[in-house]
This record gives structure tokens, C-alpha cells and sequence, in this order.
């Protein structure tokens, strides 16, 4: 029987990527919070539902989860980035960047489990960054909010454990994404240079590894933060 996989913010990059590497073997549902025309492209290229949300809303995901039913594996890969200094930040915008990088996994993974309880089975992937690890100038609040789902991977895995719910996170390094659009070629090369591997990751590689995470293959891991990139950190 096929597993309802759920995976946010996946109307490109990294999330469609995932969603990609998925739908080979599950039912796929994706979702994004704005982008109706894209999100239509990509529910047509891999013949899967899609849902508007801003998962950062409570009420929204509420409403989104009673449409699809229970899910099986949830991907919280909703994201976004900032890029400047901690000190020109509105209070808007610290706001924004963190319901959208952590309260959104919180909202979604709170309602999601209940059923995964009850099944005693289930999987969270969460996508973090390696800024969750080792923080980065002018990404401060980004790298806050990552470090806090990092947090929420390790303390949520033992806390369902016994429920035979498996909680992990996949830490992406630099990868060829529309968040790093704003790199020139020069700057990106500059990057390219410090990741020992040579060069920035491929979204499928995040998919790769997610299916893996999700897998029986992966009964035994939990509550790891696995970084993907390149021998970055």
C-alpha cells in the first residue's frame, strides 16, 4: 500500500526535488503558500494533489490536513532566507523568517502525529541547513530558526521512539537552488571553492536521501542531523 507523503514548500528546489524522488513509490501531496501557477506545473508533471498554505498558520495547516487525511511521512521543507545584517532587520521580517522556518515544522508535525501514534508508525524529515550548526553572518535569524529545528528533531525522536516514529534532518549545504540566485557567478565560485567536494549540491541528492531516511533501510536512525554537503562543515 502506497505512503501518503507530504512535503512543504515543494513547488520547486529542494522540496520538488524530494517530491520527485517520492512519487515513484508513494502518493505525493504538495503543497506551497503562494505560488498557484507553479504549483500547478508541478502537480501536473508528477500527477499528485497540491495545496495552497501558509504552513506557518496554524488554521491553515489544520485545514490542509483535513483535506489530505492522514499522512505517512511528513517533509517540513518550507523555508526561506534573509540576507543582511541582524541590526536592519524589521520586526517583521524577524518574525516572518522564523514562523516560516520552525513554527511552520511545529504547526505541521503537531498535528500530523496523532495518527502516526495511533499507527505506531510514521516519519518526520525536517530540512534544516548547516547554518542550524554552525551559524552564518547575515543570516542570523535564519540560522536561529534552523538551529531551533535541529533542536526539534533530537528532543521530538526520543519522545516518539516508543511509538515507533522516526524523527531526522537532512542539514543542506550550498546547493543550485533559487535561494542562492543572488550569488554571482564569482561569489559562487568563491563558495564552491571552500566545500571539499568542489561544488554545490544537486536538489535530487536531498531527494535521494530523504527516500533513504524514510526507508526501512533507515529503521535504526533517528535523531540525527545529517549534513549534506560536500564535506562543507
Amino acid at each position: 500500500m502506497k505512503r501518503t507523503v507530504l512535503i512543504t514548500g515543494s513547488s520547486r528546489g529542494i522540496g520538488l526535488a524530494i517530491a520527485q524522488s517520492f512519487n515513484q513509490n508513494d502518493k505525493v501531496v504538495l503543497n506551497c503558500r503562494r505560488d498557484k501557477a507553479q504549483l500547478k506545473k508541478a502537480m501536473a508533471e508528477l500527477d499528485c494533489d497540491g495545496y495552497i498554505a501558509d504552513v506557518s498558520s496554524y488554521e491553515e495547516c489544520q485545514k490542509m490536513l483535513a483535506k489530505i487525511g492522514e499522512i505517512d511521512v511528513l517533509i517540513n521543507n518550507a523555508g526561506a532566507s534573509y540576507f543582511g545584517t541582524f541590526d536592519q532587520m524589521s520586526r517583521a521580517e524577524i518574525s516572518e523568517n522564523l514562523n516560516t522556518n520552525l513554527l511552520s515544522a511545529i504547526n505541521l508535525t503537531h498535528l500530523a502525529i496523532p495518527s502516526m501514534i495511533r499507527k505506531k508508525s510514521g516519519c518526520v524529515i525536517n530540512i534544516s541547513s548547516v547554518w542550524g550548526i554552525t551559524g552564518a553572518s547575515c543570516e542570523v535569524v535564519y540560522s536561529a530558526a534552523k538551529a531551533g529545528l535541529n533542536g526539534l528533531t533530537r528532543a521530538l525522536a526520543k519522545e516518539l521512539a516508543p511509538s515507533g516514529i522516526r524523527v531526522n534532518a537532512i542539514a543542506c549545504g550550498a546547493f543550485e537552488t533559487r535561494m542562492n540566485e543572488r550569488l554571482s557567478a564569482q561569489e559562487k565560485n568563491a563558495f564552491a571553492e571552500e566545500i571539499p567536494l568542489g561544488r554545490f549540491g544537486n536538489p535530487q541528492e536531498a531527494g535521494d536521501l530523504a527516500v533513504f531516511l524514510a526507508s526501512e533501510k533507515a529503521e535504526y536512525i533517528t535523531g540525527q542531523i545529517i549534513a549534506l554537503d560536500g564535506g562543507f562543515l
